[in-house]
């Protein structure tokens, strides 16, 4: 597994490649969301390339090893999707399997919704179609009420830095890597990188509709997941007008980290159906 950067836009994205140079193998791209970076997909990585894939999985601009963008509408969807749809073009990488946990869930469904030629299969972690995770109804809204008090710049980092009812280290209190977790966020400029996706998407995801997606489809959602109701991954079928399948887990958010192997044998059998 290698680590490499590519610049778009004038910023630097890092990334992991499992197999740089190799055109041979079927391509997955691994998206992460909030709070993480690349390094949690290691055991995804392993388990793809082990069956035949090169896994590549970039940090999102501003998280990682990736460079901090300097405005919050630099993390604007169409910005972010957009260093993705470079990142196989740098790499040439016509189609790849796109794989994403929290928002990069939503990214994955957005490249897959504007970008259908470039997304063979879709597997969205966590979090279901934009527009079906804005019409999940109250539940959602209180489960997500975090997202809210991530909009109010300065107070939010100033508690979320802290050791109090709102910290980073209680509101992610179920984070199987919460100290490598402050350990980044607390690097000058980061805590404030990683929540401007939120400052400049939530409302963009909540009131603006989406394309449905066209490749078939997994969703996968666990039942412990204190941020994410059910329902607006079992209605993201709606806006999957393809193959549409879905699993139901135990355990929490943190999917990837918390039931790799499980999560890794459901990606190699959706993925490994080549028609």
């Amino acid at each position: 597994m290698q680590r490499a950067r590519f610049s778009h836009s004038g910023i630097g994205i890092s990334y992991l490649d499992s197999a740089p140079g190799d055109m041979t193998r079927p391509a997955v791209l691994l998206l992460h969301g909030f709070p993480d970076s690349a390094e949690m997909w290691r055991s995804q990585i392993e388990a793809l390339h082990g069956q035949g894939f090169r896994a590549i999985a970039p940090d999102m601009r501003g998280y990682g090893e990736s460079d901090i963008a300097a405005r919050t509408a630099d993390y604007a969807a169409k910005c972010v999707r957009a260093d993705y749809v470079a990142l196989l073009d740098h790499l040439g990488i016509e189609r790849a399997d796109v794989v994403g946990h929290d928002w990069g869930a939503v990214f994955a469904w957005m490249l897959a919704g504007y970008h259908p030629a470039r997304v063979r299969r879709l597997v969205a972690i966590s979090v279901g179609h934009p527009t079906a995770y804005a019409r999940a109804g109250l539940g959602q809204k209180i489960a997500g009420w975090y997202t809210l008090y991530f909009l109010i710049r300065g107070l939010s980092e100033r508690l979320l830095a802290g050791s109090g009812l709102l910290s980073l280290r209680r509101l992610l209190r179920s984070h199987p890597q919460m100290d490598e977790v402050q350990r980044r966020m607390w690097v000058p400029e980061r805590l404030t990188a990683a929540l401007r996706v939120y400052r400049a998407n939530l409302f963009g995801v909540l009131f603006r509709r989406h394309p449905a997606v066209s490749a078939p489809t997994l969703g996968i959602w666990s039942e412990r997941d204190a941020y994410l109701v059910e329902s607006q991954m079992t209605n993201s079928r709606r806006f999957a007008n393809g193959f549409w399948t879905y699993e139901r887990l135990s355990g929490g958010h943190w999917i990837p980290l918390e039931q790799a192997r499980r999560l890794n044998g459901i990606l190699l059998r959706f993925l490994s159906d080549r028609t």
